[in-house]
């Protein structure tokens, strides 16, 4: 399997890749670039969107618009014009000295957007996942789950029976019961662990963020560990996909036949080396796969 770095500047953390089914576009964040960027591979055009605080995850919605998560909370952007409409705040909540943001997230098939955080230094696992839907008197924003450190890996399973949620530097990925209907989630339970860094040992990094394809087979970014894994949906690890930068970050399939495998990566606190390097550190990669994905889901506003 070849990866090719597309031709793209690299990010500083890439992260939230979709690809858009009727623009033909492949949208990503750079999260401390303060950035939305799309990317449209049959012109090559290119698109960015600055944004007042760190991007951690967006999804498509209707009228070109995007439903994203800023530091604050969840807020619709306007891809014609550049503006922005706050939809729900984060609740105020006091962590001393430590800073609250988003982070990785996607809508499920009912269109609610789950969004999960990261509070920053990790010093207790205060990290949580939210759920946005829209609602006759407006949006709803609700605590779905907790005891996270930082929240990535977010997906679900192509029947909706389970949710996908990795705790990254506790080096784990749980999984919970997923009912579509009521967007309800139930019975968490450890579903792969990876072990941690040991000094003079191999490492093969932490789980980042993921997709799953058609047949419900878990595909995860490996950061620090220079891969992509794929698990079937029983947790077996079906092929392990070497990664020419180190920090991988997150995957989603694209293209018209939903068989175009993307993956960013990070650049920000990566050595000189790794940034100068023939494909550098941050640079956002492609392959063909032979399973499709999941097709992304749009929020409902």
């Amino acid at each position: 399997m070849t990866l090719q770095a597309l031709p793209l500047p690299p990010s500083e953390l890439g992260e939230s890749p979709f690809w858009h089914p009727l623009e033909k576009r492949l949208y990503w964040c750079d999260i401390q670039g303060f950035a939305v960027n799309a990317w449209e591979p049959a012109t090559d055009r290119r698109w960015q969107w600055k944004m007042p605080s760190e991007p951690g995850c967006c999804a498509p919605a209707p009228d070109a618009r995007l439903v994203i998560g800023l530091r604050d909370g969840f807020h619709l952007l306007h891809t014609l014009t550049g503006a922005l409409d706050c939809l729900a705040r984060l609740p105020a909540e006091r962590h001393d000295t430590r800073q609250l943001r988003l982070n990785d997230g996607r809508c499920d098939t009912a269109g609610r957007f789950w969004a999960g955080s990261v509070i920053t230094p990790r010093s207790a696992p205060d990290a949580a996942l939210w759920r946005l839907e829209a609602g006759a008197g407006g949006y709803r924003l609700d605590y779905m789950a907790g005891d996270n450190f930082t929240a990535n890996g977010l997906a679900f399973s192509p029947d909706e029976r389970f949710l996908y949620w990795a705790n990254t530097p506790e080096h784990r990925i749980d999984r919970f019961d997923f009912d579509a209907a009521s967007g309800s989630i139930s019975g968490r339970q450890p579903w792969a662990s990876f072990p941690r860094k040991e000094p003079g040992e191999p490492y093969g990094g932490r789980p980042d963020g993921a997709a799953v394809d058609v047949d419900g087979n878990y595909w995860v970014a490996m950061y620090e560990g220079a891969c992509v894994l794929q698990f079937s949906p029983a947790g077996a690890l079906l092929q392990r996909i070497a990664t020419p930068v180190q920090c991988p970050t997150m995957v989603c399939f694209g293209g018209d036949d939903g068989r175009t495998l993307y993956i960013t990566s990070a650049r920000a606190g990566r050595p000189r080396q790794e940034q100068d390097a023939a494909i550098p550190a941050g640079s956002l990669l492609g392959t063909r796969v032979a399973i499709a994905g999941l097709s992304v889901n749009f929020f409902k506003p």
